[in-house]
C-alpha cells in the first residue's frame, strides 16, 4: 500500500470514529444548547492559547509571576556570558560557576558568574539591557532611556560588591585582592556618560579578563576554591531563589 492510501485510510477511520458522532451530537442539540457549546468552545481556545504562552518564572518582591516552567535560570544575557567564557576559558587553568547562591549574615546574595583561575577569582555581574544608559560609579542608581522611556536600576557596581563580600569569606584563604569584580552588559545599550570603570560590555569580556596574566594560586589551590565554593552555594531550585527573593525585599525595606 502507497503511503497516499494509508492516508486516505487513516483519515477515513477518523472521520468515522471521531469527527461523524461530533456532528450528529451537534446536529440534535437545541439552538440554545448550540451556544452554549460555541461559548464553551471559545474559553477552551482562549484558555489553550494562555497555556501555551506559558511563561519562565520571574520572582520579584518575593512573589512568582508567570507560573508553571523554571528553565535554566538564566536570562538570555547571562547564558549568552556562561557560553562566551566557557569557549574561552576551559580546564585545566579555570573553572566556571553560574547561578551562585550564598548566604549572609543579612540574608542572601545571587552571583550570576563565578569564573575561578589561576589569574584569581572573577566576579561578574550581569546586564542585559538596550537604549541609552546614563551612569556615575558613584551615584546608587543608574538611568536607562529607552523610546522615551526613563527607568532606573540599582547601581551594578555596589550591587557586585556585596557578591565579591560573600565570595572572600567563602574564600578566607586568599588575599582579598585575588577576588576581582567585573560587571558586563550584553544588550545593544549605549553609555552617554563615561563608562564607569569595570564595566565592560561583552565584546570586551574576553581581553579583559586575558590582561590579568599574574599567578595567584597553584592548580591544588584553585580545586580547593571550587570545592569551598561549591559547598558553601545553596542548591540551584526554586525553593532557594524564592528564600533569595524574600531576602531582597526584606533589605530593600530596611533601605526604605
Amino acid at each position: 500500500m502507497t503511503s497516499t492510501g494509508l492516508s486516505l485510510r487513516i483519515w477515513a477511520l477518523f472521520e468515522r470514529l471521531a469527527i461523524q458522532p461530533v456532528a450528529r451530537l451537534f446536529m440534535g442539540l437545541h439552538q440554545s444548547d448550540r451556544h452554549t457549546m460555541y461559548s464553551l468552545l471559545a474559553v477552551a481556545a482562549v484558555l489553550g492559547f494562555l497555556l501555551g504562552r506559558r511563561k519562565t518564572v520571574r520572582f520579584r518582591a518575593g512573589r512568582a509571576f508567570g507560573v508553571w516552567r523554571f528553565p535554566t535560570f538564566q536570562n538570555s544575557g547571562e547564558a549568552r556570558v556562561s557560553q562566551l567564557l566557557l569557549s574561552h576559558f576551559g580546564h585545566p587553568n579555570h573553572h566556571l560557576m553560574n547561578h551562585v547562591t550564598v548566604r549572609m549574615d543579612d540574608g542572601t546574595t545571587q552571583i550570576d558568574h563565578i569564573l575561578v583561575s589561576r589569574f584569581g577569582v572573577f566576579v561578574i555581574e550581569t546586564k542585559d539591557y538596550n537604549g541609552w544608559l546614563f551612569a556615575n560609579a558613584s551615584d546608587a542608581y543608574w538611568t536607562q532611556v529607552l523610546f522615551r522611556r526613563k527607568s532606573r536600576f540599582q547601581n551594578p557596581l555596589f550591587q557586585n560588591k556585596r557578591h565579591v563580600r560573600a565570595v572572600q569569606g567563602l574564600l578566607d584563604f586568599l588575599s582579598p585582592e585575588a577576588v576581582k569584580p567585573v560587571v558586563v552588559f550584553t544588550g545593544d545599550a549605549v553609555f552617554k556618560t563615561e563608562v564607569p570603570p569595570g564595566v565592560v560590555t561583552i565584546g570586551q569580556l574576553v581581553d579583559c579578563l586575558r590582561r590579568e596574566t599574574e599567578v595567584v594560586m597553584s592548580l591544588n589551590r584553585l580545586h580547593l576554591c571550587v570545592g569551598r565554593l561549591e559547598t558553601g552555594r545553596l542548591a540551584i531550585s526554586r525553593e532557594t531563589d524564592v528564600e533569595h527573593a524574600q531576602s531582597l525585599a526584606r533589605r530593600r525595606r530596611r533601605i526604605t
